[in-house]
């Protein structure tokens, strides 16, 4: 058994001397050419210090800064968890998108900015990408997909690899409204050009996906969370969706519910990337589309794992939506009706947002509503629809930990690397308060970066075991599944490994209503 707990190796430290100075410098003067060439500068030779120092000839793609009166320690778990900050800015240093609110147009914001340009520019002048900067207990990691930068700041202790897919994810929101070739036409013709406009009414995409990537495992895994329901009652809607042969224009047709897949059709020798239908529901469920009085409506999208370069249309349909439900909230994080009224309806429980929708490549636009209002009315006539949502209001597609009478367990996280899904129960006492369960998703993401070696390590692990005062983890990797499981403390690490065990076996007899298996092809 492989075991220890995950650190990020300290390195060697920077002389900070300089860099400090020539931040101090940037803020205090106007973010001209000139300021930004004495930033660049002043880093130079700061990294030139650095590498003579360890007697490193190579460029630096992680750098370390400490102060120099504490003894330096490892990223590690956070105790408190401040909100991330995403920053979105193009190549010549203009900002697109700031994750805190009012943030975008304020000076400290415009210097903040052009520090993040000139540290790029540095490396990639010597023909190398910055990747992470370890600042004490924050993590500030770039993602460079020219001509826009991507930079997240993390004190949460997760590893460089999750805020670096969290980047990705933004990256693939933004295609989703400005495609890759649009992209490049647009700042080939104008470098300074302030893409900010060209967003303008899509924050909500982005705001909404990153809420998402809080606690959605199924993003951090690459996977899909699929609605656990009779295989039957799936296949008969299933059944209900199959296109005509005529259809041709169709490409995929998804029936979701509380965010969740019910059931996807697709073409024969077709499949569609996770990443993709991530962006989808983000779009389905984000405020302008769930809260908007249209029950349905087109909307251009561009997958980007499909094509990158190209848009296809989205007919959104909401069977069921109760916009005016909102997820009760808990005592330690009161929010105003203002507040609560612009951010994503949660899917919960009595809240199901039951949607149909159809992705086209074609303009037949008028063929397809008619089509998907015929498949909803047979969807009702059938009884299709009131027996899913009946399972929804009671409870009977979610599922507690206690189902599986496992003593000690608290939580899992299974995935089948077959039908690229994950399963997991309701998050319940102690990980109900947000604090807690922050806690525990970042304890799962470092099992997952070091199983696979995603960031840096040398070898990747078949089992990874940590503790903690709080609970023990517990990842396995096999061939045929991912696991985590998550257990009270006082238990020993032999109890972790019956636990694996005994839920693995769970799934495997539940996995006919847990995952989307053999979904119908046209």
């Amino acid at each position: 058994m492989n075991e220890g707990i995950l650190v990020q190796d300290v390195e060697s430290e920077a002389d900070t001397t300089d860099a400090e100075a020539a931040v101090g410098h940037l803020q205090s003067s106007s973010t001209d050419e000139e300021s930004r060439k004495n930033l660049r500068d002043q880093l130079r030779r700061t990294l030139s210090h650095k590498q003579s120092a360890s007697g490193n000839t190579s460029s630096c793609r992680r750098i370390s800064y400490s102060h120099p009166s504490k003894t330096p320690v490892p990223h590690g778990i956070a105790s408190k968890y401040p909100p991330r900050e995403y920053f979105v800015l193009t190549d010549a240093g203009k900002p697109v998108f700031v994750s805190r609110p009012g943030a975008e147009d304020s000076d400290n914001m415009t210097a903040a900015v052009g520090i993040m340009q000139a540290l790029i520019s540095v490396f990639l002048d010597d023909d190398d990408k910055l990747r992470c900067i370890n600042a004490g207990s924050t993590r500030i990691t770039f993602l460079l997909r020219p001509p826009l930068y991507y930079v997240c700041a993390s004190s949460w202790g997760e590893p460089e690899s999750v805020t670096r897919s969290h980047l990705e994810y933004l990256h693939l929101q933004i295609l989703s409204v400005v495609t890759a070739s649009q992209l490049l036409r647009i700042f080939e013709r104008r470098t300074n050009f302030d893409l900010k406009r060209l967003l303008n009414g899509a924050e909500g995409f982005l705001t909404s996906l990153l809420d998402r990537l809080e606690f959605d495992l199924s993003m951090s895994t690459a996977s899909l969370h699929c609605l656990r329901i009779d295989p039957a009652l799936r296949k008969q809607a299933a059944d209900a969706l199959i296109p005509a042969h005529k259809m041709k224009e169709i490409l995929y047709v998804l029936l979701v519910a509380k965010g969740q897949v019910i059931t996807l059709l697709r073409p024969r020798k077709h499949s569609i990337h996770p990443a993709d239908i991530h962006i989808l529901l983000n779009t389905v469920y984000s405020p302008s589309i769930l809260l908007s009085p249209a029950a349905s409506s087109w909307i251009p999208i561009c997958l980007p794992r499909f094509n990158a370069s190209g848009f296809v249309n989205a007919y959104i349909s909401f069977l069921h939506r109760d916009s005016d439900e909102i997820s009760p909230q808990t005592s330690e994080e009161p929010e105003s009706p203002k507040t609560i009224r612009s951010r994503p309806l949660p899917p919960v429980e009595g809240n199901p947002n039951f949607a149909l929708v159809c992705i086209s490549g074609g303009g037949e636009f008028e063929t397809i509503r008619t089509w998907c209002d015929s498949v909803t009315q047979k969807l009702r006539d059938d009884g299709i629809l009131d027996v899913i949502l009946q399972e929804i209001r009671s409870g009977g597609c979610t599922y507690s930990v206690s189902e599986l009478g496992i003593p000690g367990l608290r939580h899992f996280v299974y995935k089948s690397r077959a039908q690229v899904q994950i399963t997991q129960p309701v998050f319940e006492e102690p990980y109900d308060r947000h604090q807690e369960r922050r806690r525990l998703i970042t304890l799962y993401q470092i099992i997952h970066d070091a199983i696979h070696a995603k960031s840096g390590q040398t070898n990747t692990l078949k089992l990874q075991y940590l503790r903690t005062e709080h609970e023990c983890v517990m990842g396995w990797i096999t061939q045929p599944f991912e696991l985590w499981v998550t257990l009270s403390p006082r238990l020993p690490k032999s109890a972790a490994v019956k636990a694996a065990n005994a839920v693995a076996r769970w799934v495997k007899k539940e996995e006919v209503r847990l995952f989307l298996r053999d979904a119908p092809v046209f």
